[in-house]
């Protein structure tokens, strides 16, 4: 809990240094995801608090786009694009391997809390279809060989 407690006054200190108003709750919102990791429904109300406006605004911007979470993740977050061209060259296969050796779905944390997998729909890297990233580090033309080779580059730390 004390550890909550200084990530409330980083994010408390922050929203005063900009003199934050309701036209930044975007950028709030980003900090306050940077430094708790997600959103649930305390961070909402406590940025509500701090901006003056209604917790339904706040839920409102984090439920409306997608780069926000409301549900915590893991250390690393394992996206793999399911767009057209990565699909077609076997973004699904893919996104299955990392399934069957993380033992998750789509959408789920280890319960380790170590690992995160999701999907997205492109990430415009198309001529290095499929993609594969990894807390926001970029690997092209993935094949299920590649998964192993990932999954241990982060297991170790």
């Amino acid at each position: 809990m004390e550890n909550d407690k200084k990530k409330f006054d980083e994010l408390d200190e922050y929203i005063k240094t900009i003199h934050a108003t309701e036209h930044e709750l975007i950028a709030v919102l980003h900090r306050a995801q940077h430094i708790l990791s997600y959103l649930p429904r305390e961070v909402q109300e406590f940025i509500a608090d701090r901006l003056q406006i209604p917790v339904s605004k706040v839920y409102g911007v984090v439920t409306f786009y997608s780069f926000f979470t409301m549900e915590k993740k893991g250390k690393y977050v394992i996206n793999v694009c399911l767009g057209t061209a990565c699909f077609v060259r076997g973004a699904d296969k893919i996104m299955k391997a990392f399934e069957d050796r993380l033992g998750i779905k789509n959408g789920e944390t280890t319960p380790d809390g170590k690992f995160t997998l999701s999907s997205l729909r492109c990430v415009g890297a198309c001529g290095l279809a499929p993609v594969v990233q990894v807390n926001g580090k970029t690997y092209g033309n993935a094949t299920i060989e590649t998964v192993e080779q990932i999954l241990k580059e982060y297991e170790g730390e």
